[in-house]
């Protein structure tokens, strides 16, 4: 089962929440949280997607290496202008369980900066 998504102008965070309840198949009349059935979700566009507010501005993305003093820190329009795959993933990675299968699920995850 794939699933097409055309990110042009959508916003960001409803963009992420609609391609997480897709990738766990919560939408399926048969959606059991303990099965895992592959569902492929493609998003293309990404680099059309729309935030609102001062997030671009004001948004950062920390990440650490685990030695001291190794914080990193990325404002959210340097991330989009890198790579804008990036952002989706976080956001998408953000709203599904903390648990084993959030790994499982972001491999069936497709995010294309232009079109199909």
């Amino acid at each position: 089962m794939e699933h097409k998504i055309d990110a042009t102008g959508k916003i960001l965070g409803r963009l992420a929440t609609e391609v997480a309840i897709l990738l766990r198949g919560k939408k399926d009349p048969s959606f059991d949280p303990a099965r895992l059935i592959p569902r492929r979700v493609v998003v293309y566009n990404t680099d059309k997607i729309r935030v609102t507010g001062k997030k671009m501005e004001q948004r950062i993305y920390y990440r650490h290496s685990g030695y001291p003093g190794a914080l990193k820190e990325k404002r959210m329009k340097d991330l989009m202008r890198r790579d804008s795959r990036q952002v989706l993933e976080q956001a998408v990675a953000g709203m599904l369980p903390k648990n084993r299968s959030r790994k499982r699920f972001l491999r069936n995850l497709m995010l294309l900066k232009g079109d199909k």
